[in-house]
């Protein structure tokens, strides 16, 4: 069953912090590669996995044990796995951050086991992080009849405050006296009124670079930039409607629109459904040529919806896409059904609005 939201929103004010982001201020990615041991006989396989042998073998080398050569090592409390973690901006040497650990061999689960020293390096190939620290992975339930359900992924897991920060990122903040914002989304009015808005405040001198820069002369020095910062994000700014988008969910037939959705005159067929949009003006004119009064065009649209072997559903209102989507419902359109009329209203120009389908 297709389902159809709309949501219009009016003019309201929001602060620049929830419209932008300030360029160079993110989160850094970081990976490594590391041993988790103490599982519960649910490690690799190492038949399957050499490369988990490999890694203790070169492991224990490093503590002063040597494996001889040819030693079959059948390993099934260790895997071997990936870690993975978030560096965030402004981090300092000791700062700690979590890290999830997920298995990259044939391990049935990483519960119990403890990650063992790994260093995280980021994408320049250097040491930023080193995490070690028991995992803690998701638990599972147990049906009526005594029977084991599953409820979580037993292939990975998270280690809070796992990884301690070794090597600080380099920044540049506050050393030129420019901020430069990003908005989340590219429009021309918006990037135009954020910069009038912080002109306004006269906590700097902003210019709209393009649709989603901004650029920001502020006085030099780091303390002096981030109060003024602090001010920037905190501007409120009125925003207007956004442009008219479409969004289709092809697996559920969901469809969003983020305002009202405008129809021009159109007909489309698909399968055994067809769809007419017939937009036409009615001109009211006074009864007396000299009265006074005002002619009025009045648009007015038909929408039928016809059903091949099925009555004629019919909607008198103004051209609006929310009517053809709960009228194809009701004579249960399946989603691919209503992705193709729509797309066959875009192409022929009749949808004012952005089609997206995901």
């Amino acid at each position: 069953m297709m389902s159809a939201a709309l949501f219009t929103l009016p003019a309201s004010a929001e602060r620049i912090r929830d419209l932008a982001s300030v360029q160079g201020v993110r989160d850094n990615a970081l990976i490594g590669y590391g041993l988790v041991v103490g599982l519960d006989g649910s490690g690799d396989q190492t038949t399957q996995t050499p490369f988990t042998t490999q890694t203790l073998t070169n492991m224990l080398s490093q503590l002063g044990i040597t494996v001889p050569p040819g030693t079959n090592m059948q390993l099934k409390n260790v895997a071997a796995v990936m870690v993975t973690a978030k560096m965030p901006p402004f981090s300092r040497s000791g700062q700690a951050i979590d890290v999830v650990v997920s298995s990259m061999g044939n391990a049935k689960s990483l519960r119990g086991g403890t990650l063992l020293m790994t260093p995280l390096k980021g994408v320049d190939n250097q040491v930023y992080a080193l995490a070690q620290g028991n995992v803690l992975v998701g638990g599972a339930g147990a049906s009526a009849g005594g029977s084991s359900v599953q409820v979580n992924q037993l292939s990975g897991g998270r280690i809070t405050a796992g990884a301690t920060i070794e090597r600080e990122l380099p920044t540049n903040f506050g050393s030129e006296g420019v901020i430069n914002l990003q908005l989340n989304d590219e429009d021309f009015t918006l990037a135009a009124q954020v910069s009038d808005a912080i002109n306004r405040s006269g906590v700097g001198l902003a210019t709209a670079m393009d649709a989603r820069n901004i650029q920001v002369r502020v006085p030099v020095g780091s303390s002096s930039q981030v109060r003024i910062l602090a001010q920037i994000q905190n501007i409120d700014v009125s925003v207007g409607p956004m442009d008219a988008k479409v969004i289709i969910n092809s697996r559920t037939g969901s469809v969003v629109m983020n305002r009202d959705v405008t129809l021009d005159s159109c007909a489309v067929a698909q399968g055994n459904l067809s769809v007419v949009v017939d937009r036409q003006n009615t001109v009211s004119q006074p009864n007396t040529p000299f009265g006074g009064g005002n002619t009025v065009v009045t648009p007015n649209t038909n929408i039928s919806v016809r059903q091949n072997g099925g009555a004629l559903q019919q909607v008198r209102s103004s051209a609006s896409l929310n009517n053809v989507v709960r009228t194809l419902n009701t004579l249960g359109a399946t989603p691919n059904d209503l992705m193709s009329i729509l797309q066959a209203m875009k192409s022929a120009g009749c949808l004012r609005a952005d089609l997206e389908i995901i």
